[in-house]
């Protein structure tokens, strides 16, 4: 049996932005360009699940192995954005809470 290799090893949206270096700009939408972008990346692979799914339907791949894979990758990358969101919401409440 062939031994199975990685090609192209999975990364989070989050962890492709988080590993780039920041831009020192005077711009303060650094943030926000980030997370524009985190939100980017997870919308392309919830889109790039959605067409490996009707390819397979439609018998254009036959490979149900790479819908799969394609459909965990959305889900999972979802499932961070979503608690990434929890976290930052979470954290305004408290600043909002805080003394003056």
């Amino acid at each position: 049996m062939d031994d199975i290799k990685i090609q192209n090893p999975i990364k989070s949206p989050v962890e492709t932005a988080i590993s780039r270096k920041p831009e020192l700009s005077s711009n303060s939408g650094s943030f926000g360009k980030m997370l524009t972008d985190s939100i980017q990346q997870v919308n392309q692979l919830q889109v790039e699940a959605d067409s490996s799914i009707n390819d397979l339907s439609t018998g254009k791949q036959p490979d149900i192995h790479r819908t799969m894979i394609a459909m965990e990758k959305a889900s999972i990358s979802f499932e961070l954005l979503m608690q990434i969101r929890n976290k930052v919401v979470s954290a305004y409440d408290r600043i909002m809470r805080m003394p003056i």
